[in-house]
């Protein structure tokens, strides 16, 4: 049983009080988006009150948001450790920045060099690179093992060359929860020479993100996923960032992070991602004290987050080592993914399964009858469902689990399974 309380942070996110079939809905949709606290509502309702203004301008408000938007730079800086501010970028989402960087990467390119993604990814770190085809340059893509879904690195190492210029690859399966070894990734492609682009938005609500010790060259995430708005950030190697030819419009600054951030950005999401990385800094102040020995080198809000991803990470294993005896014990429910508790280590908290006398979709709109809120399909992970060959079935149901849920709501869907399996 998890050892770690976080039922009091629950009061500070207004929908974890909904009620939904007569009892509080239980929110097992995390690896959709998350649900948000007060704080990150309150941040982007006063911004829109007290400092609606745009970039640049002499007049009060106007400074107050830049210094807000300067605030959300550092913030993400630090919950990615990464070395400066000037390397993050904001944009709506992690698609769109993802499509944005592989045109300017596409610009480096010639005929003939080859980019590498992999079948285990969700489509937004697959599609981007695989439009570079039409550059004729060749892309790779690496399989998956099926019995547990994990990255066939065999396979990546016998595409890996000299001609090989980036490699893309998920942090986390959003589809089965595979955690992949990015240290060990980032040491394989540079061996060839290659950059690594790292999908960390499944695996940011789950754990503790170090871009310098990962060694990759570029990370991106999706704030809506750890408890903030809709919104999405790029990290880069400033050099990198420094050398990319951006499509921009003229007047648009040339250094980074100005020539990425097109347009006018969604100011009030990036005041709501200040507050949900300060949310996430309290969580380390209040819970992680027991991990401060495990980030040796970190201080102030660096430690503070590194310290609630460990704590976040501590609960949630225990959690989900509870949730997956239960499936497991559910007559006709295949699980896909990583099942070895000894391995959890390897996985997020997000169960992927089907039951046998029911479609996915029948499976989660049962469960949406009784309150219990899950997704069903492919996630955009379609090559993860094709692999597997469940997409024309379905695909599998989705149940994902965050800090602010609980052993009961564990339990009441566990109930809720067993009664649909019968």
């Amino acid at each position: 049983m998890p050892s770690i309380d976080f039922s009091p942070v629950r009061a500070q996110f207004p929908a974890l009080q909904m009620q939904d079939a007569g009892r509080q809905a239980v929110f097992f949709d995390g690896p959709g988006g998350t649900q948000v606290p007060q704080r990150v509502i309150d941040a982007m309702t006063h911004y829109l009150i007290e400092t609606n203004a745009n970039h640049g301008g002499a007049f009060r408000t106007s400074r107050q948001s830049d210094a807000i938007l300067a605030a959300a730079h550092e913030a993400m800086a630090d919950l990615l450790n990464a070395p400066s501010a000037r390397e993050i970028a904001f944009g709506p989402n992690m698609t769109s920045l993802t499509f944005q960087f592989s045109r300017a990467i596409g610009r480096l390119l010639e005929p003939g060099d080859e980019i590498i993604v992999t079948r285990l990814d969700h489509d937004a770190n697959r599609a981007p690179w695989l439009a570079l085809a039409e550059r004729a340059v060749t892309v790779h893509e690496i399989d998956f093992n099926a019995a547990d879904c994990t990255l066939d690195l065999q396979d990546l190492s016998a595409h890996l060359n000299s001609h090989t210029r980036l490699v893309a690859v998920g942090y986390a399966s959003n589809a089965v929860g595979t955690i992949n070894p990015i240290a060990q990734i980032a040491q394989m492609a540079h061996a060839a020479g290659a950059w690594l682009w790292v999908d960390a938005v499944h695996y940011a609500p789950h754990g503790p993100i170090d871009v310098q010790a990962l060694d990759c060259d570029f990370l991106v995430c999706s704030p809506y996923k750890f408890f903030g708005p809709h919104s999405g950030v790029v990290w880069g190697r400033y050099d990198l960032l420094e050398a990319l030819r951006a499509y921009k419009v003229r007047p648009a600054g040339d250094l980074p992070p100005d020539k990425f951030e097109t347009g006018t950005q969604s100011h009030e999401a990036q005041a709501g991602v200040l507050a949900a990385v300060d949310y996430l800094a309290d969580l380390g102040r209040t819970y992680g004290g027991a991990y401060a020995a495990n980030f040796p080198g970190f201080s102030g809000r660096r430690l503070q987050l590194k310290q609630a991803m460990a704590a976040v990470r501590t609960y949630e294993r225990a959690l989900f080592e509870h949730f997956v005896d239960g499936l497991l014990a559910i007559p006709g429910l295949s699980f896909y993914g990583i099942c070895d508790k000894a391995r959890f280590g390897e996985r997020t908290p997000t169960a992927a399964f089907r039951l046998s006398n029911r479609s996915p979709e029948q499976v989660a709109q049962a469960l949406a009858d009784r309150g219990v809120y899950v997704w069903s399909g492919n996630f955009y992970a379609l090559a993860v469902t094709e692999r597997l060959g469940i997409e024309e079935t379905g695909g599998v149901v989705r149940a994902g689990l965050a800090h602010y849920n609980t052993l009961e709501e564990v339990d009441y869907c566990l109930g809720c399974l067993r009664e649909l399996a019968e």
